[in-house]
Protein backbone atom coordinates (compact mmCIF):
# COMPACT_ATOMS: atom_id res chain seq x y z
CA UNK A 1 0.00 0.00 0.00
CA UNK A 2 1.30 3.22 -1.21
CA UNK A 3 2.28 5.98 1.91
CA UNK A 4 -0.58 7.91 1.06
CA UNK A 5 -4.10 8.78 3.42
CA UNK A 6 -7.01 6.24 3.03
CA UNK A 7 -10.46 7.71 3.36
CA UNK A 8 -12.21 5.63 5.97
CA UNK A 9 -16.01 6.48 6.81
CA UNK A 10 -18.08 5.42 9.83
CA UNK A 11 -21.14 5.20 9.08
CA UNK A 12 -22.95 4.04 12.44
CA UNK A 13 -22.90 5.66 15.96
CA UNK A 14 -19.94 4.19 17.99
CA UNK A 15 -18.33 5.86 21.76
CA UNK A 16 -15.35 8.06 21.34
CA UNK A 17 -12.85 5.63 22.49
CA UNK A 18 -14.00 3.21 19.64
CA UNK A 19 -13.28 6.34 17.12
CA UNK A 20 -10.30 6.79 18.46
CA UNK A 21 -9.24 3.38 18.63
CA UNK A 22 -9.85 3.09 14.83
CA UNK A 23 -7.69 6.74 14.46
CA UNK A 24 -4.65 5.74 15.71
CA UNK A 25 -4.87 2.45 13.93
CA UNK A 26 -2.18 4.04 11.44
CA UNK A 27 -1.19 7.63 10.54
CA UNK A 28 -2.20 7.08 7.10
CA UNK A 29 -5.87 6.98 8.04
CA UNK A 30 -8.17 9.93 7.21
CA UNK A 31 -11.29 8.97 9.31
CA UNK A 32 -14.40 10.98 9.18
CA UNK A 33 -17.99 9.87 11.32
CA UNK A 34 -21.09 10.94 10.11
CA UNK A 35 -23.32 12.85 12.39
CA UNK A 36 -26.85 11.33 13.51
CA UNK A 37 -28.66 13.13 10.66
CA UNK A 38 -25.72 12.05 7.70
CA UNK A 39 -26.25 8.67 9.17
CA UNK A 40 -30.43 8.39 8.11
CA UNK A 41 -30.07 10.14 5.04
CA UNK A 42 -27.38 7.51 4.33
CA UNK A 43 -29.77 4.77 5.41
CA UNK A 44 -32.37 6.79 3.17
CA UNK A 45 -34.34 6.99 6.33
CA UNK A 46 -34.34 3.50 7.13
CA UNK A 47 -34.08 2.09 11.01
CA UNK A 48 -30.07 1.88 12.12
CA UNK A 49 -31.43 -2.13 13.05
CA UNK A 50 -34.52 -3.36 13.61
CA UNK A 51 -35.98 -1.79 16.85
CA UNK A 52 -33.69 0.53 16.36
CA UNK A 53 -34.91 3.68 14.41
CA UNK A 54 -32.01 6.01 15.92
CA UNK A 55 -34.52 9.03 15.32
CA UNK A 56 -33.54 12.50 14.88
CA UNK A 57 -32.97 15.30 17.48
CA UNK A 58 -33.80 18.92 17.79
CA UNK A 59 -30.29 20.03 17.22
CA UNK A 60 -29.57 17.74 14.35
CA UNK A 61 -28.63 19.71 11.00
CA UNK A 62 -31.33 19.41 8.81
CA UNK A 63 -31.90 16.70 6.26
CA UNK A 64 -30.85 18.97 3.32
CA UNK A 65 -27.21 19.92 5.21
CA UNK A 66 -26.99 16.56 6.05
CA UNK A 67 -27.48 15.39 2.62
CA UNK A 68 -25.15 18.45 1.43
CA UNK A 69 -22.75 17.65 3.56
CA UNK A 70 -22.74 13.31 2.83
CA UNK A 71 -22.29 14.21 -0.84
CA UNK A 72 -18.64 14.51 -0.56
CA UNK A 73 -17.62 12.56 2.25
CA UNK A 74 -19.09 9.09 0.14
CA UNK A 75 -17.26 10.33 -2.48
CA UNK A 76 -14.19 10.39 -0.96
CA UNK A 77 -14.50 7.46 0.73
CA UNK A 78 -11.93 4.40 0.12
CA UNK A 79 -13.37 2.36 3.53
CA UNK A 80 -16.70 2.08 4.74
CA UNK A 81 -17.30 0.49 8.22
CA UNK A 82 -21.40 -0.45 8.21
CA UNK A 83 -24.36 -1.81 9.15
CA UNK A 84 -25.49 -4.08 6.67
CA UNK A 85 -28.52 -1.24 6.37
CA UNK A 86 -26.26 -0.56 2.79
CA UNK A 87 -27.47 1.77 0.37
CA UNK A 88 -28.24 0.45 -3.27
CA UNK A 89 -26.48 3.21 -5.04
CA UNK A 90 -23.25 2.73 -2.67
CA UNK A 91 -21.08 2.43 -5.52
CA UNK A 92 -22.53 5.16 -7.70
CA UNK A 93 -22.59 7.30 -4.72
CA UNK A 94 -19.00 6.40 -3.42
CA UNK A 95 -16.85 5.83 -6.69
CA UNK A 96 -13.64 5.85 -4.68
CA UNK A 97 -14.93 2.81 -2.66
CA UNK A 98 -12.61 -0.30 -2.55
CA UNK A 99 -13.55 -1.97 0.70
CA UNK A 100 -17.00 -2.10 2.71
CA UNK A 101 -16.76 -3.52 6.16
CA UNK A 102 -20.32 -5.03 7.53
CA UNK A 103 -20.95 -5.00 11.79
CA UNK A 104 -22.76 -7.63 11.31
CA UNK A 105 -22.00 -11.81 10.58
CA UNK A 106 -24.62 -12.42 7.92
CA UNK A 107 -24.63 -11.71 4.76
CA UNK A 108 -27.86 -13.21 3.37
CA UNK A 109 -29.81 -10.14 3.01
CA UNK A 110 -27.19 -8.24 0.94
CA UNK A 111 -25.96 -11.19 -1.54
CA UNK A 112 -28.16 -9.66 -4.69
CA UNK A 113 -27.01 -6.28 -4.12
CA UNK A 114 -25.23 -4.43 -6.47
CA UNK A 115 -22.16 -3.46 -4.09
CA UNK A 116 -21.60 -7.40 -3.35
CA UNK A 117 -21.75 -7.72 -7.11
CA UNK A 118 -19.31 -5.47 -7.80
CA UNK A 119 -15.67 -5.23 -7.61
CA UNK A 120 -15.59 -4.04 -3.96
CA UNK A 121 -14.31 -5.94 -1.48
CA UNK A 122 -17.06 -6.80 1.56
CA UNK A 123 -15.85 -8.22 5.05
CA UNK A 124 -18.03 -9.58 7.39
CA UNK A 125 -17.85 -9.84 11.29
CA UNK A 126 -17.97 -13.07 11.63
CA UNK A 127 -16.71 -14.65 14.83
CA UNK A 128 -17.59 -11.47 17.22
CA UNK A 129 -20.67 -13.54 17.68
CA UNK A 130 -19.39 -16.59 19.77
CA UNK A 131 -19.41 -15.59 22.78
CA UNK A 132 -22.86 -14.14 23.16
CA UNK A 133 -24.48 -16.94 20.71
CA UNK A 134 -22.90 -19.72 22.39
CA UNK A 135 -24.01 -18.87 25.98
CA UNK A 136 -27.62 -18.28 24.84
CA UNK A 137 -27.62 -21.54 23.21
CA UNK A 138 -26.38 -23.08 26.33
CA UNK A 139 -29.00 -21.05 28.53
CA UNK A 140 -31.26 -22.13 26.51
CA UNK A 141 -30.57 -25.85 26.48
CA UNK A 142 -30.47 -25.48 30.75
CA UNK A 143 -33.82 -23.40 30.54
CA UNK A 144 -35.98 -26.69 29.05
CA UNK A 145 -33.30 -28.96 30.90
CA UNK A 146 -34.72 -27.28 34.21
CA UNK A 147 -38.23 -26.21 33.04
CA UNK A 148 -37.31 -23.09 33.40
CA UNK A 149 -40.51 -22.25 30.93
CA UNK A 150 -43.14 -23.97 33.15
CA UNK A 151 -41.74 -22.64 36.56
CA UNK A 152 -41.99 -19.16 34.84
CA UNK A 153 -46.01 -19.61 34.25
CA UNK A 154 -46.45 -20.99 37.64
CA UNK A 155 -44.67 -18.15 39.25
CA UNK A 156 -46.96 -16.02 37.34
CA UNK A 157 -50.28 -17.52 38.11
CA UNK A 158 -48.63 -17.98 42.05
CA UNK A 159 -49.34 -21.95 41.90
CA UNK A 160 -46.58 -24.23 43.58
CA UNK A 161 -46.36 -27.02 40.73
CA UNK A 162 -43.26 -29.28 42.16
CA UNK A 163 -41.61 -31.32 39.48
CA UNK A 164 -38.87 -33.34 37.93
CA UNK A 165 -35.94 -31.32 35.87
CA UNK A 166 -33.36 -33.30 33.92
CA UNK A 167 -29.90 -32.65 33.30
CA UNK A 168 -27.43 -31.89 29.95
CA UNK A 169 -24.69 -34.32 31.36
CA UNK A 170 -24.44 -37.34 28.94
CA UNK A 171 -27.24 -35.99 26.57
CA UNK A 172 -26.59 -35.65 23.15
CA UNK A 173 -26.39 -32.47 21.08
CA UNK A 174 -26.17 -32.26 17.69
CA UNK A 175 -24.94 -28.85 16.34
CA UNK A 176 -25.37 -28.36 12.66
CA UNK A 177 -22.41 -25.29 11.15
CA UNK A 178 -19.05 -25.44 12.62
CA UNK A 179 -18.15 -21.69 12.36
CA UNK A 180 -16.84 -19.87 15.45
CA UNK A 181 -20.38 -20.08 17.09
CA UNK A 182 -20.87 -23.74 16.14
CA UNK A 183 -17.33 -24.33 17.54
CA UNK A 184 -17.64 -22.37 20.54
CA UNK A 185 -21.11 -24.37 21.30
CA UNK A 186 -19.01 -27.71 21.11
CA UNK A 187 -16.79 -26.42 23.62
CA UNK A 188 -19.25 -25.54 25.95
CA UNK A 189 -21.45 -28.67 25.62
CA UNK A 190 -18.83 -30.76 25.95
CA UNK A 191 -17.59 -29.03 29.45
CA UNK A 192 -20.89 -29.85 30.42
CA UNK A 193 -20.43 -33.46 30.27
CA UNK A 194 -22.53 -33.82 26.57
CA UNK A 195 -21.99 -35.78 23.89
CA UNK A 196 -21.17 -33.92 21.00
CA UNK A 197 -22.05 -34.67 17.25
CA UNK A 198 -21.46 -31.91 14.74
CA UNK A 199 -21.89 -31.39 11.08
CA UNK A 200 -19.99 -29.29 8.66
CA UNK A 201 -20.22 -28.67 5.14
CA UNK A 202 -16.23 -30.18 4.20
CA UNK A 203 -16.64 -33.06 6.07
CA UNK A 204 -16.61 -35.79 3.51
CA UNK A 205 -17.26 -38.94 5.88
CA UNK A 206 -18.18 -39.31 9.44
CA UNK A 207 -14.96 -39.60 11.32
CA UNK A 208 -13.80 -38.09 15.01
CA UNK A 209 -13.95 -34.63 16.31
CA UNK A 210 -10.15 -35.14 16.84
CA UNK A 211 -9.56 -36.28 13.27
CA UNK A 212 -11.59 -33.42 11.95
CA UNK A 213 -9.76 -30.89 14.21
CA UNK A 214 -12.42 -30.16 16.27
CA UNK A 215 -11.18 -32.53 19.31
CA UNK A 216 -14.26 -31.01 21.24
CA UNK A 217 -16.86 -33.27 19.32
CA UNK A 218 -16.85 -37.08 19.95
CA UNK A 219 -18.36 -37.18 15.89
CA UNK A 220 -17.93 -35.19 12.56
CA UNK A 221 -20.62 -35.38 9.95
CA UNK A 222 -20.90 -34.68 6.47
CA UNK A 223 -23.98 -33.01 5.41
CA UNK A 224 -25.55 -36.50 3.72
CA UNK A 225 -25.30 -38.08 7.76
CA UNK A 226 -28.23 -34.88 9.14
CA UNK A 227 -30.50 -37.55 9.30
CA UNK A 228 -28.11 -39.73 11.61
CA UNK A 229 -27.52 -36.69 14.15
CA UNK A 230 -31.04 -35.85 14.18
CA UNK A 231 -31.93 -39.21 14.95
CA UNK A 232 -29.29 -39.68 18.10
CA UNK A 233 -29.43 -35.93 19.24
CA UNK A 234 -31.21 -34.68 22.36
CA UNK A 235 -30.84 -31.00 21.51
CA UNK A 236 -29.92 -30.11 17.86
CA UNK A 237 -28.27 -26.38 17.21
CA UNK A 238 -28.89 -25.05 14.40
CA UNK A 239 -25.84 -22.42 13.59
CA UNK A 240 -25.78 -22.77 10.07
CA UNK A 241 -25.72 -19.39 7.87
CA UNK A 242 -28.46 -19.10 5.20
CA UNK A 243 -27.06 -20.85 2.06
CA UNK A 244 -28.99 -22.53 -1.17
CA UNK A 245 -28.07 -25.35 0.26
CA UNK A 246 -29.19 -24.42 3.92
CA UNK A 247 -32.61 -22.71 2.85
CA UNK A 248 -35.33 -25.05 3.87
CA UNK A 249 -32.91 -27.74 5.39
CA UNK A 250 -35.19 -28.89 8.03
CA UNK A 251 -38.28 -29.55 7.13
CA UNK A 252 -40.85 -31.77 8.08
CA UNK A 253 -39.25 -34.80 7.14
CA UNK A 254 -36.20 -33.66 9.51
CA UNK A 255 -38.28 -33.00 12.17
CA UNK A 256 -39.78 -36.60 12.23
CA UNK A 257 -36.85 -37.76 12.27
CA UNK A 258 -35.70 -36.33 15.81
CA UNK A 259 -36.58 -37.78 19.21
CA UNK A 260 -40.13 -37.19 20.55
CA UNK A 261 -38.22 -35.31 23.73
CA UNK A 262 -36.03 -33.53 21.16
CA UNK A 263 -35.63 -29.65 22.07
CA UNK A 264 -34.41 -27.60 18.74
CA UNK A 265 -32.56 -24.10 19.20
CA UNK A 266 -32.16 -22.00 15.98
CA UNK A 267 -29.58 -18.95 15.98
CA UNK A 268 -28.36 -19.38 12.93
CA UNK A 269 -31.50 -17.95 10.20
CA UNK A 270 -35.39 -18.37 10.81
CA UNK A 271 -35.59 -19.67 6.56
CA UNK A 272 -33.16 -22.62 7.46
CA UNK A 273 -36.12 -24.24 9.50
CA UNK A 274 -39.81 -24.41 7.69
CA UNK A 275 -41.53 -22.26 9.81
CA UNK A 276 -44.93 -24.17 9.38
CA UNK A 277 -44.08 -27.82 9.66
CA UNK A 278 -42.11 -26.77 12.88
CA UNK A 279 -45.52 -25.11 14.54
CA UNK A 280 -46.84 -28.63 13.67
CA UNK A 281 -44.53 -30.74 14.94
CA UNK A 282 -44.56 -28.58 18.49
CA UNK A 283 -48.25 -28.89 18.47
CA UNK A 284 -48.92 -32.42 18.09
CA UNK A 285 -45.99 -33.31 20.18
CA UNK A 286 -43.47 -34.78 18.12
CA UNK A 287 -40.54 -33.04 19.20
CA UNK A 288 -40.50 -31.64 22.60
CA UNK A 289 -39.82 -27.94 22.49
CA UNK A 290 -37.68 -24.93 20.46
CA UNK A 291 -35.99 -21.96 21.62
CA UNK A 292 -35.84 -19.50 18.72
CA UNK A 293 -34.05 -16.49 17.99
CA UNK A 294 -34.41 -16.40 14.70
CA UNK A 295 -37.86 -16.17 11.92
CA UNK A 296 -38.73 -16.50 8.48
CA UNK A 297 -40.31 -13.16 8.52
CA UNK A 298 -38.80 -10.60 11.24
CA UNK A 299 -40.19 -9.04 13.29
CA UNK A 300 -42.43 -12.33 13.87
CA UNK A 301 -45.90 -11.62 13.51
CA UNK A 302 -48.14 -11.20 16.24
CA UNK A 303 -50.18 -13.58 14.66
CA UNK A 304 -47.71 -16.45 14.91
CA UNK A 305 -48.65 -19.53 16.72
CA UNK A 306 -45.27 -19.56 18.07
CA UNK A 307 -46.20 -17.00 20.67
CA UNK A 308 -48.40 -19.35 21.99
CA UNK A 309 -47.25 -22.36 22.33
CA UNK A 310 -45.69 -23.13 25.87
CA UNK A 311 -43.07 -25.30 24.88
CA UNK A 312 -41.20 -22.25 22.46
CA UNK A 313 -39.19 -19.71 23.85
CA UNK A 314 -39.51 -16.74 21.42
CA UNK A 315 -36.69 -13.97 21.32
CA UNK A 316 -36.40 -10.93 19.07
CA UNK A 317 -33.11 -11.79 17.32
CA UNK A 318 -31.32 -10.73 20.23
CA UNK A 319 -28.53 -14.31 20.87
CA UNK A 320 -25.56 -12.18 19.45
CA UNK A 321 -26.25 -9.17 21.72
CA UNK A 322 -23.50 -8.08 24.11
CA UNK A 323 -22.51 -4.63 25.66
CA UNK A 324 -18.66 -5.19 23.84
CA UNK A 325 -20.34 -5.98 20.44
CA UNK A 326 -19.00 -2.93 18.90
CA UNK A 327 -15.80 -3.19 20.57
CA UNK A 328 -15.13 -6.51 19.38
CA UNK A 329 -16.26 -5.19 15.83
CA UNK A 330 -14.30 -2.37 15.69
CA UNK A 331 -11.41 -4.63 16.73
CA UNK A 332 -11.76 -7.22 14.11
CA UNK A 333 -12.24 -3.82 11.72
CA UNK A 334 -8.80 -2.62 13.12
CA UNK A 335 -7.26 -5.64 12.64
CA UNK A 336 -8.34 -5.71 8.93
CA UNK A 337 -7.32 -2.22 8.58
CA UNK A 338 -4.01 -2.92 9.54
CA UNK A 339 -4.27 -5.80 7.17
CA UNK A 340 -5.85 -3.55 4.11
CA UNK A 341 -2.87 -0.56 4.70
CA UNK A 342 -0.39 -3.79 4.24
CA UNK A 343 -1.62 -5.37 0.98
CA UNK A 344 -2.63 -8.55 3.47
CA UNK A 345 -5.73 -10.78 3.00
CA UNK A 346 -8.65 -9.61 4.93
CA UNK A 347 -10.16 -11.68 7.27
CA UNK A 348 -13.92 -12.58 6.28
CA UNK A 349 -14.48 -11.64 3.01
CA UNK A 350 -17.47 -12.43 1.37
CA UNK A 351 -17.86 -15.26 -1.50
CA UNK A 352 -20.97 -14.24 -3.43
CA UNK A 353 -20.69 -18.10 -4.71
CA UNK A 354 -20.76 -19.39 -1.31
CA UNK A 355 -23.40 -17.03 -0.19
CA UNK A 356 -21.11 -16.07 2.93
Amino acid sequence: MPDRSVNVTIALPLADELHDTIRTTDRRLNVTALTRAQRRVYRDGRPLWAGYPEPPRAEDESEEEARERLRPILRETEVLLTNPIVPDDIVERAPALKWLQLTSAGVDRLLDAPVVQSNVTVTTASGIHAVPISEYVIGAMLAFAKGLPRALRSQQERIWRPYWPDELEEKTVGVLGMGAIGARVVELAKALGMRVLAMRRSVERRTTGAQAGFPAADEMLPPSELRHLLEESDYVVVALPLTNESRGLIGEPQLRAMKPSAIIVNIGRGAIIDEQALVQALKEGRIAGAALDVFQQEPLSGESELWGLENVIVTPHISGGTPRYMERAVALFCDNLRRYLADEPLRNVVDPARGY
